[in-house]
C-alpha cells in the first residue's frame, strides 16, 4: 500500500510493514542547522544528481551541495555486511525472508517530482518485504514504503548533527546508530532511536526486531566470530516474530529442504544401524552355538573313552549345560564314575 504524501510520522509501523512519511521537510530551521562531520563538501548541481557515482552522506538541491565522508568504506562496510548476514538468521528462525537493501538512496522529490535532497544509510532492512511498497531504485520518501530499520555506522563521521534529524522528519520508524571500536567522533557503542509522537527517542532495545538490545546489537555486530550467545540471541528474536505472525523455521524452503533430508539420512542411518547391530547380535549368537557344539563333542568323546554312556546325551544348548562353563564341563567328565556321577558335578538334578 501506498501512504498519503501528506502523511506524518507514526509511533509504529502500519500492517504492510512500512511507515509513512511527508514528501517535503517544511522546517527551514531544521534544514539550515544541518551538519555533517567527518565529510567535505562537493558542488552538484541538480541536474548532475541522478548521474552522481559516489556514496554522499547528504545532498541539498538548495545549494546544489553533497557531503562526502571523507574516509569512506572498511569498517563502515564490514559492519553493514555483518547486520545483513545476522538478518538472515533471524530470518531463518522466523521463517520469513527479510530483505537487506544496502546503502540504497532515499530521495525526497517536490510536487514537480525533482529531486530536493537525498541521503544513503549503510543498511536498510524490510521485514515484510512482500507486502510493502519497495523500490527497485531509488527510495523516494512519500511514495515507498520505509525501511524498517535503518543502520549507519558512524566510524568517521557523526549522524547526530545532519542525517538523524532528516531521518526523523522523513519518519524513519527505527534507526541504528553504530559507533564502532576506534569510532573518531563519537562513543564506541549503538543507540536504538525509535520514532515515538513524531520523535526520535533513545530505547534500550529494538521493536522492529523485538527485543533484540542495544548491548547484544553491538556485541554481533563487532565480535569476530558469531558467538553462541549472538546465535541464541538471533534465534530469540526470530522465534519471537515467527509467534507474531505464524511462521516457523520450516516455512522457509531450505530449512524445510534440509530437514527433510536430515530426516531421510536419519532413517537410512537408523536403518543401517540396525542391520549392523542384528548382523552382529546374529555373529555372536552363532559364535556362542559353535562353542556349545564343540563343548558337546568334546564331552561326547571324553565319556565315550572312559566307557561311559550317557542315556540323555547333551545337544547344544540344552537346558543341562545352560551356565555351566566349558572347565566345569570337561572338569566333570573327566573325574565322574558314571551318568549320574557326571551330572551331579555339574549341580544337575536327573532323575
Amino acid at each position: 500500500m501506498k501512504y498519503p504524501r501528506s502523511a506524518r510520522t507514526r509511533d509504529a509501523a502500519p500492517a504492510g510493514g512500512g511507515a509513512a512519511a511527508p514528501a517535503v521537510i517544511s522546517d527551514p530551521p531544521l534544514l539550515e542547522n544541518l551538519r555533517f562531520p567527518g565529510c567535505h563538501p562537493l558542488p552538484l548541481p541538480r541536474d548532475r544528481f541522478e548521474d552522481f557515482d559516489e556514496r554522499l552522506e547528504y545532498w541539498d538541491a538548495r545549494t546544489e551541495t553533497a557531503w562526502v565522508a571523507e574516509t569512506p568504506g572498511g569498517v563502515h562496510e564490514v559492519t553493514s555486511r555483518r547486520l545483513v548476514e545476522l538478518a538472515g538468521k533471524i530470518a531463518m528462525a522466523r521463517g520469513a525472508r527479510i530483505v537487506a537493501f544496502g546503502s540504497v538512496g532515499l530521495v525526497e522529490r517536490d510536487a514537480g517530482g525533482a529531486p530536493v535532497r537525498a541521503m544513503q544509510p549503510d543498511e536498510a532492512l524490510y521485514l515484510h518485504p512482500d507486502r510493502t511498497v519497495i523500490p527497485s531504485g531509488s527510495l523516494i520518501i512519500g511514495e515507498h514504503d520505509l525501511p524498517d530499520v535503518v543502520l549507519e555506522v558512524d566510524y568517521t563521521t557523526d549522524i547526530r548533527p545532519g542525517k538523524l534529524p532528516v531521518y526523523e522528519a522523513w519518519g524513519v520508524p527505527e534507526l541504528w546508530a553504530v559507533a564502532p571500536e576506534g569510532a573518531r567522533r563519537r562513543r564506541p557503542g549503538v543507540t536504538i532511536h525509535r520514532m515515538i509522537g513524531g520523535r526520535y527517542r533513545s530505547s534500550p532495545a529494538s521493536v522492529a526486531l523485538p527485543g533484540w538490545t542495544a548491548a547484544e546489537i553491538r556485541a554481533a555486530l563487532t565480535e569476530p566470530v558469531t558467538s553462541a550467545r549472538t546465535d541464541r540471541a538471533l534465534e530469540r528474536v526470530g522465534r519471537v516474530l515467527g509467534e507474531r505472525e505464524g511462521t516457523q523455521p520450516n516455512d522457509m524452503p531450505l530449512i524445510r529442504s534440509l530437514n527433510a533430508k536430515d530426516r531421510a539420512e536419519g532413517r537410512a542411518e537408523g536403518h543401517a544401524e540396525g542391520h549392523a547391530e542384528g548382523h552382529a547380535a546374529g555373529l555372536a549368537e552363532g559364535y556362542a552355538e559353535g562353542r556349545a557344539a564343540e563343548l558337546v563333542e568334546t564331552v561326547r568323546d571324553v565319556l565315550m573313552a572312559r566307557g561311559i554312556r550317557l542315556a540323555d546325551p547333551p545337544v547344544a544348548g540344552s537346558a543341562p549345560f545352560a551356565g555351566a562353563s566349558r572347565k566345569a564341563v570337561t572338569a566333570a567328565a573327566v573325574a565322574c564314575t558314571d551318568e549320574a556321577d557326571f551330572w551331579r558335578r555339574l549341580g544337575v538334578p536327573r532323575r
